[in-house]
């Protein structure tokens, strides 16, 4: 599970064929000092296993079905990932819910830049849209955002500039995919609502929501 708060950038290295997946090393600035060979981290979104470490850099092998359903099978030697590790039950929790599943890949369709802000509009897959609402949770690469709009189906997210800093969408132009995943919050209520026809109002739905995820 993670948070959606990205801890490091890192930079891919090295790519390297293998049967049926392909080796990804990464490059750390600033080396998580207790991750192990086994661990979890969050790569662009997508939940992988650490498979070898050395110095700064760190291995994860990607079998072509994680490549063909995220970006990470469009990436090249160079390209910046956002980093995040599993989220430790002493740790603050300051996103929202993620899993490190993505759904989809989306794609760019506007980046303004003003002295404030950066918005960033991204085309979604329309069957996500059940699961989005305004001022709601989103993850594109891995990164918790908030949703500003959201018109057809393209949703606006305005990036401040910490996150421009710490992540990679600083980098990102017209044309380039982000990995999806909706709020999970959001996917319960809808599962309750579809299998449920005798729920009085949403209110209700919401709490029984957030007593099967040990929120309430």
């Amino acid at each position: 599970m993670f948070t959606g708060i990205i801890e490091e950038t890192g930079t891919i290295i090295s790519i390297n064929d293998k049967d049926n997946s392909k080796e990804f090393i990464i490059s750390l600035k600033n080396m998580f000092n207790d991750v192990e060979i086994g661990h979890s981290i969050s790569v662009n979104g997508v939940c992988l296993t650490v498979t070898e470490i050395a110095a700064n850099k760190i291995n994860f092998d990607i079998i072509n079905e994680t490549l063909e359903k995220s970006n990470l099978g469009n990436l090249s030697i160079g390209s910046g990932v956002n980093l995040e590790r599993a989220l430790s039950l002493s740790s603050r929790f300051n996103g929202h819910i993620l899993q490190g599943h993505v759904e989809a890949v989306g794609v760019i369709v506007d980046y303004k830049e003003s002295k404030k802000e950066v918005k960033m509009s991204v085309g979604i897959d329309p069957g996500l849209l059940i699961y989005c609402i305004p001022k709601g949770s989103i993850a594109f690469d891995g990164i918790s955002l908030t949703i500003a709009k959201i018109s057809d189906n393209i949703v606006d997210i305005a990036l401040i500039p910490h996150t421009l800093e710490h992540t990679n969408l600083s980098n990102k132009q017209i044309g380039d995919s982000v990995n999806i995943e909706t709020d999970i919050i959001g996917k319960y209520i809808y599962q309750f609502i579809s299998e449920n026809d005798n729920y009085e109002d949403i209110n209700s739905v919401l709490i029984k929501t957030l007593n099967n995820l040990g929120l309430s």
